[in-house]
Protein backbone atom coordinates (compact mmCIF):
# COMPACT_ATOMS: atom_id res chain seq x y z
CA UNK A 1 0.00 0.00 0.00
CA UNK A 2 2.86 2.35 0.71
CA UNK A 3 4.25 1.59 -2.67
CA UNK A 4 1.03 2.64 -4.23
CA UNK A 5 1.13 5.94 -2.37
CA UNK A 6 4.64 6.60 -3.45
CA UNK A 7 3.76 5.88 -7.00
CA UNK A 8 0.80 8.17 -6.76
CA UNK A 9 2.91 10.99 -5.38
CA UNK A 10 5.45 10.68 -8.09
CA UNK A 11 2.76 10.57 -10.67
CA UNK A 12 1.32 13.83 -9.23
CA UNK A 13 4.60 15.71 -9.34
CA UNK A 14 5.53 14.23 -12.67
CA UNK A 15 2.20 15.31 -14.24
CA UNK A 16 -0.29 18.02 -13.53
CA UNK A 17 0.83 18.62 -10.04
CA UNK A 18 4.15 19.96 -11.17
CA UNK A 19 2.37 22.80 -13.05
CA UNK A 20 0.16 23.57 -10.07
CA UNK A 21 3.11 23.81 -7.75
CA UNK A 22 4.95 26.10 -10.19
CA UNK A 23 1.89 28.38 -10.43
CA UNK A 24 1.63 28.70 -6.68
CA UNK A 25 5.31 29.57 -6.36
CA UNK A 26 5.05 32.31 -9.04
CA UNK A 27 1.96 33.73 -7.39
CA UNK A 28 3.63 33.87 -4.01
CA UNK A 29 6.63 35.69 -5.48
CA UNK A 30 4.38 38.22 -7.20
CA UNK A 31 2.45 39.02 -4.02
CA UNK A 32 5.68 39.39 -2.06
CA UNK A 33 7.08 41.78 -4.69
CA UNK A 34 3.90 43.92 -4.69
CA UNK A 35 4.01 44.45 -0.96
CA UNK A 36 7.68 45.23 -1.19
CA UNK A 37 7.10 48.04 -3.70
CA UNK A 38 4.20 49.72 -1.82
CA UNK A 39 5.61 52.55 0.47
CA UNK A 40 4.84 51.99 4.06
CA UNK A 41 3.55 54.66 6.42
CA UNK A 42 3.99 54.82 10.13
CA UNK A 43 1.09 54.64 12.44
CA UNK A 44 1.68 58.23 13.62
CA UNK A 45 1.36 59.74 10.15
CA UNK A 46 -2.25 60.13 9.08
CA UNK A 47 -3.08 59.19 5.61
CA UNK A 48 -3.84 62.35 3.67
CA UNK A 49 -5.90 61.92 0.63
CA UNK A 50 -5.01 64.00 -2.39
CA UNK A 51 -7.58 66.92 -2.54
CA UNK A 52 -7.70 68.73 -5.87
CA UNK A 53 -6.64 72.39 -5.63
CA UNK A 54 -9.43 74.94 -6.25
CA UNK A 55 -9.50 76.56 -9.63
CA UNK A 56 -7.88 80.04 -9.71
CA UNK A 57 -10.31 82.96 -9.50
CA UNK A 58 -10.13 85.16 -12.58
CA UNK A 59 -10.37 88.91 -12.04
CA UNK A 60 -12.74 90.50 -14.50
CA UNK A 61 -11.57 93.89 -15.87
CA UNK A 62 -13.07 96.12 -18.58
CA UNK A 63 -10.27 94.93 -20.85
CA UNK A 64 -11.15 91.29 -20.32
CA UNK A 65 -14.89 91.74 -20.86
CA UNK A 66 -15.78 90.26 -24.15
CA UNK A 67 -18.10 92.61 -25.96
CA UNK A 68 -21.00 91.01 -27.64
CA UNK A 69 -20.90 92.01 -31.29
CA UNK A 70 -23.83 94.13 -32.38
CA UNK A 71 -25.67 92.39 -35.10
CA UNK A 72 -27.29 94.94 -37.45
CA UNK A 73 -30.97 94.59 -37.93
CA UNK A 74 -31.97 93.42 -41.34
CA UNK A 75 -32.92 96.29 -43.62
CA UNK A 76 -36.29 96.10 -45.21
CA UNK A 77 -36.10 95.84 -48.96
CA UNK A 78 -36.45 99.13 -50.78
CA UNK A 79 -39.82 99.55 -52.37
CA UNK A 80 -40.15 100.64 -55.92
CA UNK A 81 -39.65 104.39 -56.45
CA UNK A 82 -42.84 106.40 -56.79
CA UNK A 83 -42.45 109.39 -59.08
CA UNK A 84 -44.30 112.49 -57.89
CA UNK A 85 -45.77 114.73 -60.51
CA UNK A 86 -44.93 118.30 -59.55
CA UNK A 87 -46.77 121.18 -61.13
CA UNK A 88 -44.89 122.65 -64.02
CA UNK A 89 -43.17 125.87 -63.17
CA UNK A 90 -44.28 128.78 -65.22
CA UNK A 91 -41.44 130.61 -66.92
CA UNK A 92 -40.75 133.98 -65.40
CA UNK A 93 -42.45 136.80 -67.18
CA UNK A 94 -40.18 138.77 -69.40
CA UNK A 95 -39.52 142.19 -67.97
CA UNK A 96 -39.83 144.77 -70.65
CA UNK A 97 -37.59 147.78 -70.21
CA UNK A 98 -39.53 150.94 -69.61
CA UNK A 99 -38.39 153.67 -71.94
CA UNK A 100 -37.87 157.08 -70.39
CA UNK A 101 -40.84 159.40 -70.70
CA UNK A 102 -39.97 162.39 -72.85
CA UNK A 103 -42.04 165.51 -72.37
CA UNK A 104 -41.63 168.65 -74.46
CA UNK A 105 -43.38 171.99 -74.76
CA UNK A 106 -46.14 171.77 -77.36
CA UNK A 107 -45.38 175.33 -78.37
CA UNK A 108 -42.76 177.92 -77.41
CA UNK A 109 -44.32 181.30 -76.72
CA UNK A 110 -45.70 183.74 -74.18
CA UNK A 111 -48.39 182.56 -71.74
CA UNK A 112 -51.28 185.02 -72.08
CA UNK A 113 -53.70 183.18 -69.77
CA UNK A 114 -52.60 180.95 -66.89
CA UNK A 115 -54.19 177.83 -65.43
CA UNK A 116 -56.72 178.81 -62.76
CA UNK A 117 -59.25 176.41 -61.29
CA UNK A 118 -59.26 177.82 -57.73
CA UNK A 119 -59.56 181.54 -58.49
CA UNK A 120 -61.49 183.42 -61.13
CA UNK A 121 -59.84 185.42 -63.91
CA UNK A 122 -61.33 187.89 -66.36
CA UNK A 123 -62.39 186.67 -69.83
CA UNK A 124 -62.19 189.41 -72.46
CA UNK A 125 -64.35 187.36 -74.83
CA UNK A 126 -67.18 186.70 -72.37
CA UNK A 127 -66.69 189.90 -70.35
CA UNK A 128 -66.89 188.08 -67.00
CA UNK A 129 -64.81 186.27 -64.41
CA UNK A 130 -64.44 182.52 -64.69
CA UNK A 131 -62.05 179.61 -64.18
CA UNK A 132 -59.53 178.58 -66.83
CA UNK A 133 -58.72 174.87 -67.23
CA UNK A 134 -55.52 175.29 -69.25
CA UNK A 135 -52.85 177.72 -70.38
CA UNK A 136 -53.00 179.95 -73.46
CA UNK A 137 -49.67 180.21 -75.32
CA UNK A 138 -49.52 183.05 -77.87
CA UNK A 139 -48.27 182.26 -81.41
CA UNK A 140 -48.91 183.35 -84.97
CA UNK A 141 -51.60 181.43 -86.86
CA UNK A 142 -50.06 178.46 -88.66
CA UNK A 143 -47.34 177.88 -86.05
CA UNK A 144 -46.84 174.13 -85.66
CA UNK A 145 -48.09 172.46 -82.50
CA UNK A 146 -46.30 169.31 -81.21
CA UNK A 147 -47.42 166.43 -79.02
CA UNK A 148 -46.10 167.02 -75.51
CA UNK A 149 -45.39 163.29 -75.00
CA UNK A 150 -45.80 159.98 -76.76
CA UNK A 151 -49.26 158.47 -76.77
CA UNK A 152 -52.32 157.57 -78.78
CA UNK A 153 -54.70 160.06 -80.36
CA UNK A 154 -57.91 159.64 -78.39
CA UNK A 155 -60.13 162.27 -80.07
CA UNK A 156 -60.14 164.76 -82.92
CA UNK A 157 -63.21 167.01 -82.87
CA UNK A 158 -64.59 170.43 -83.84
CA UNK A 159 -65.75 171.74 -80.48
CA UNK A 160 -68.44 174.48 -80.47
CA UNK A 161 -66.71 176.40 -77.71
CA UNK A 162 -62.96 175.58 -78.08
CA UNK A 163 -62.78 175.03 -81.86
CA UNK A 164 -60.68 172.28 -83.49
CA UNK A 165 -59.37 170.09 -80.68
CA UNK A 166 -57.00 167.07 -80.47
CA UNK A 167 -56.83 164.86 -77.37
CA UNK A 168 -53.89 162.48 -76.82
CA UNK A 169 -53.87 159.70 -74.20
CA UNK A 170 -50.62 158.96 -72.31
CA UNK A 171 -49.43 156.47 -69.71
CA UNK A 172 -50.25 157.07 -66.08
CA UNK A 173 -53.79 158.26 -66.69
CA UNK A 174 -52.75 161.52 -68.34
CA UNK A 175 -54.50 163.14 -71.32
CA UNK A 176 -53.29 166.28 -73.12
CA UNK A 177 -55.72 168.65 -74.88
CA UNK A 178 -54.73 170.92 -77.79
CA UNK A 179 -57.50 173.41 -78.71
CA UNK A 180 -58.01 176.48 -80.98
CA UNK A 181 -56.17 174.68 -83.81
CA UNK A 182 -56.66 175.18 -87.51
CA UNK A 183 -59.41 173.06 -89.01
CA UNK A 184 -57.08 170.46 -90.56
CA UNK A 185 -55.06 168.57 -87.89
CA UNK A 186 -52.31 166.23 -89.13
CA UNK A 187 -53.40 163.23 -87.01
CA UNK A 188 -56.46 161.00 -86.74
CA UNK A 189 -58.05 159.02 -83.92
CA UNK A 190 -56.00 155.92 -83.14
CA UNK A 191 -52.69 157.29 -84.40
CA UNK A 192 -49.66 156.71 -82.17
CA UNK A 193 -47.55 159.85 -81.84
CA UNK A 194 -44.18 160.51 -80.30
CA UNK A 195 -43.06 163.44 -78.17
CA UNK A 196 -42.40 166.44 -80.43
CA UNK A 197 -44.40 165.07 -83.37
CA UNK A 198 -46.45 167.75 -85.19
CA UNK A 199 -50.17 167.24 -84.70
CA UNK A 200 -51.54 170.52 -86.13
CA UNK A 201 -51.06 174.31 -86.14
CA UNK A 202 -52.33 177.38 -84.30
CA UNK A 203 -55.67 178.74 -85.53
CA UNK A 204 -58.60 181.01 -84.50
CA UNK A 205 -61.40 178.48 -84.19
CA UNK A 206 -62.27 178.83 -80.47
CA UNK A 207 -65.37 181.04 -80.12
CA UNK A 208 -64.97 181.11 -76.35
CA UNK A 209 -61.55 182.82 -76.66
CA UNK A 210 -61.95 184.73 -79.91
CA UNK A 211 -61.27 188.15 -78.33
CA UNK A 212 -57.75 187.07 -77.38
CA UNK A 213 -54.75 187.10 -79.74
CA UNK A 214 -53.99 183.91 -81.70
CA UNK A 215 -52.83 181.21 -79.29
CA UNK A 216 -52.83 177.50 -78.41
CA UNK A 217 -55.12 176.48 -75.61
CA UNK A 218 -53.23 173.62 -73.87
CA UNK A 219 -54.82 171.61 -71.02
CA UNK A 220 -53.89 168.40 -69.08
CA UNK A 221 -56.12 165.96 -67.19
CA UNK A 222 -55.11 163.23 -64.73
CA UNK A 223 -57.71 160.49 -64.36
CA UNK A 224 -60.29 162.88 -65.79
CA UNK A 225 -59.47 165.82 -63.51
CA UNK A 226 -57.81 169.00 -64.80
CA UNK A 227 -54.30 169.63 -63.46
CA UNK A 228 -51.79 172.43 -63.91
CA UNK A 229 -50.06 171.90 -67.31
CA UNK A 230 -46.85 173.45 -66.00
CA UNK A 231 -46.50 170.58 -63.50
CA UNK A 232 -46.91 168.02 -66.28
CA UNK A 233 -44.41 169.77 -68.54
CA UNK A 234 -41.85 170.05 -65.77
Amino acid sequence: MSNNASRGTRHFFDGTGAYIALFLVVTALAVAGYWTLIPRTTADEPIVEDIPAPAPVKTVTPETVVKTPVVPKPVAPVQSTVELELPAEEPPAEVQPTPPVLIVDPLVGETVAAFSMDTLQYSATMGDWRTHDGVDIAADPGTQVCAASSGTVLDVRDDDWMGTTVVISHDGGYDTVYANLQTAPTVEVGDYVTAGQVIGSVGKTALGESAEPPHLHFAVTKDGEYVDPSEFLN
